[in-house]
């Protein structure tokens, strides 16, 4: 930027000189203020690059074009410098593909989509925009596609898109070959009593259970506490079992269910209770799905991502239960409960959960949960109309369920974002104190130069 910047004084000195003949003292000026505006702007972006580099080893200032570029453009040049720059400093990770899949007559009407996958850091970067490309990469074979929030948070970010291919090739061979059929018996989408974290809905021969807080703050649930619970289940002897984080009820910086806290021991309970409730209310039977899919909507107007509304229809043993997910980085709160009431008038059961992608983060403001920026009528509408899709779309369907170890994929890992959101309000602190400070060192020194000369 050394150029365009110099191009601004150099034409007012010139056309300074046309109006003032140049004199030696003026030319002398002229340079001692430029060296002088240059030695302190070199200071100000040397102090303000420290936090990032000490911390990184990188330069943060030299990712500030690759950022403008890959947010305005998607420029592929510019996304592989960023996530070589995740890239730095991921770790290893053995993660887990999981899905659920519909099938019709050896097609595949819907698949579950659920890795062990944290949809960021940030804009399309890693695995951020997760949705998208996972419906992207497996294709029209794989029906439509739902990938709802699973249990995790920022440690599981992936840093670069071939790791998502590796993730999205697992899931693949899970659509190809998963398990054989599972008998057609399935529950409505229950509750074990009032208050309960956890509700859940057996489909086959394995059991989802979704996990929300509402109407209190719901966020993250930390992957040690799902696997914790998997584990236990299935040394009790009960079924397999696949947590979905509902992320419907956002409040800055609460929510988190972290192992070892109350949150965390009253979800174990409550989703054993929740699994035992779904296998006492199934039956044997035809199992019916819909679906359907909205899209068209805007990030920056709507703070909803690409892959828009999608309605998961489950009707069995005359009972209709449904999911409409959204893609976005979770409700504000207080919306779900209005959007829950207006399905539930369609159906027995229903839930709006959001698929926590954090592409949505790529506007002014960051966080953009849903509902700040799209009305609730708006959501409301769009949620029935959309559920209204899919219970148009029912047919009988067999269900499948597979599960594939993805090793050795690199991931952020733990405290990684927390050193990089330090490292950046370092940054931002660092830059607005030394401003500060190089201007006023900028306008003394520049009066001591005109005293000088005078």
């Amino acid at each position: 930027m050394l150029l365009p910047s110099l191009l601004q004084p150099i034409l007012y000195l010139a056309g300074f000189f046309v109006l003032d003949a140049p004199t030696v003292a003026l030319v002398g000026a002229a340079a001692a203020f430029l060296a002088l505006g240059f030695v302190l702007s070199v200071a100000l972006v040397r102090a303000s690059d420290r936090p990032i580099r000490r911390e990184f080893g990188i330069s943060g200032v030299s990712l500030i074009r690759p950022m403008l570029d890959h947010v305005s453009e998607r420029d592929p040049e510019a996304t592989l410098a960023l996530e070589s720059f995740f890239r730095r400093g991921a770790i290893p990770g053995n993660l887990m593909a999981r899905s659920i899949v519909f099938s019709q007559g050896g097609s595949v009407v819907a698949t579950l989509a659920l890795p062990t996958v944290h949809p960021g850091p940030f804009a399309a970067l890693g695995s951020s925009d997760l949705p998208r490309k996972l419906s992207e990469k497996l294709g029209p074979s794989a029906g439509v596609v739902f990938v709802p929030h699973t249990p995790c948070d920022h440690d599981l970010d992936l840093p670069g898109d071939e790791d998502v291919d590796r993730v999205a090739e697992a899931l693949r061979r899970l659509i190809a070959s998963p398990d054989p059929s599972a008998p057609s018996r399935a529950s409505p989408l229950v509750s074990p009593y009032e208050g309960s974290f956890a509700r859940a809905q057996l489909l086959g021969d394995v059991v989802l259970v979704l996990v929300s807080q509402a109407p209190a703050p719901t966020d993250d649930i930390a992957y040690s506490v799902a696997d914790r619970i998997t584990r236990e289940i299935a040394q009790e002897g009960g079924p397999r079992v696949v947590l979905v984080d509902a992320h419907n009820s956002y409040v800055e910086g609460k929510g988190d269910i972290l192992y070892g806290t109350p949150s965390a021991e009253k979800l174990v309970v409550d989703t054993k209770a929740a699994v035992r409730a779904a296998i006492a209310a199934a039956k044997d039977g035809p199992i019916e799905v819909g679906t359907a899919v909205r899209k068209g909507y805007s990030i920056g107007r709507d703070g909803i991502g690409p892959e828009g509304f999608r309605a998961l229809v489950v009707r069995t043993a005359g009972t209709t239960s449904a999911y409409v997910i959204i893609d976005g980085n979770n409700l504000l709160i207080g919306v779900r409960d209005p959007i829950v009431r207006a399905l539930g008038a369609r159906v027995d059961a229903a839930e709006v959960l959001t698929t926590d992608n954090h592409v949505v983060h790529e506007v002014d403001g960051g966080i953009n949960p849903v509902g700040e920026r799209y009305p609730l009528e708006s959501l409301v509408r769009e949620s029935q109309g959309t559920l209204d899709e899919a219970l148009r779309t029912l047919r009988t369907v067999s269900v499948r369920f597979g599960e594939r170890p993805v090793p050795d994929v690199p991931i952020l890992g733990p405290g990684y974002t927390a050193r990089l959101l330090t490292s950046l309000g370092d940054t931002l602190s660092m830059f607005t104190h030394m401003f500060v400070a190089t201007l006023l060192l900028l306008l003394t020194s520049s009066l001591v130069i005109l005293l000088a000369l005078r």
